[in-house]
């Protein structure tokens, strides 16, 4: 057996042990609540409020991927339809953030000056959470979605920004000698010399930033409302569905690994090439 199918089969060996583990232990659970003396109402209350097995999520999880893009209402839409309101939002502000960020990462990594001038601006907001500019973004822009987006644009910068201005800095200044024997203008130097070596460290950047932007939409979402993950992920909670909520926790995970991966292959196709 290769090392690629040795992993393979742990990794299903823990999981096997891990939904094994959680569904003997939310079967005890639930026998303990009806064996207890409690009347009608208390023990439909602790029927709720256990940790459903993952048998129960999996009967779930084929129920709402049969039909993912259903739309009854403002309060019930299918998963598929929130995850793609989230990934719309997510993508608007992550490209928006990389043509700022990818710019001024080359202007950054180009000029010394312009380093030392911009440094002390990006020492103070980095550090900033993202969640902070909501207030400001509802009041200024005054809606949801849109400030949500700003949200994004503003947790993808700093990553992109970084990376690129490292990359570009890091470049050697061999080719770049190069380019000035051969007589290349600035603009062009950035994109047929600078781009192409910087270019692995840039996409490690936007890795790290979709992958932030990611996490953090959930988090908005959860605090304006409306539409989107998180807030299927906030209605099914105060619906005391905990199935949904872990179901749609699932789904969170499986498009943030989905997301990565993309990345992660096009990094590895371009360090691969180089």
């Amino acid at each position: 057996m290769t090392e690629h199918g040795k992993s393979t089969l742990v990794s299903l060996v823990i999981l096997g042990a891990v939904l094994l583990f959680w569904e003997v232990g939310a079967g005890a659970d639930a026998q303990s609540a009806a064996q207890g003396e409690y009347d009608a109402l208390v023990a439909r209350a602790e029927e709720t409020a256990r940790i459903p097995p993952p048998s129960q999520v999996l009967r779930l999880a084929v129920e709402q991927l049969a039909d993912p893009l259903y739309d009854r209402g403002p309060n019930d839409k299918g998963v598929g339809l929130q995850l793609l309101f989230s990934l719309g939002r997510v993508l608007s502000g992550y490209l928006l953030a990389l043509c700022v960020a990818i710019p001024a990462g080359f202007l950054i990594g180009m000029s010394p000056l312009m380093l030392r001038a911009l440094n002390p601006f990006i020492q103070l907001l980095k550090p900033i959470s993202p969640l902070a500019w909501m207030p400001i973004a509802l009041f200024m822009i005054k809606d949801s979605v849109s400030s949500s987006i700003f949200v994004i644009f503003i947790c993808s910068l700093w990553p992109v920004l970084i990376n690129t201005a490292f990359g570009v800095s890091s470049v050697r200044r061999d080719f770049i000698n190069v380019a000035k024997t051969l007589e290349l203008t600035p603009l062009r130097t950035a994109f047929t010399v600078i781009l192409p070596a910087a270019a692995p460290t840039i996409l490690t950047g936007m890795r790290i930033s979709i992958g932030i932007s990611w996490l953090v939409i959930v988090a908005a979402e959860m605090l304006v409302g409306g539409t989107g993950i998180g807030y299927y992920v906030w209605n099914e909670w105060n619906n005391l569905d905990l199935a949904a909520v872990i179901f749609s926790i699932l789904m969170i995970g499986a498009v943030g690994m989905a997301l990565d991966a993309t990345l992660a292959y096009a990094t590895k196709k371009l360090s691969y090439q180089d």
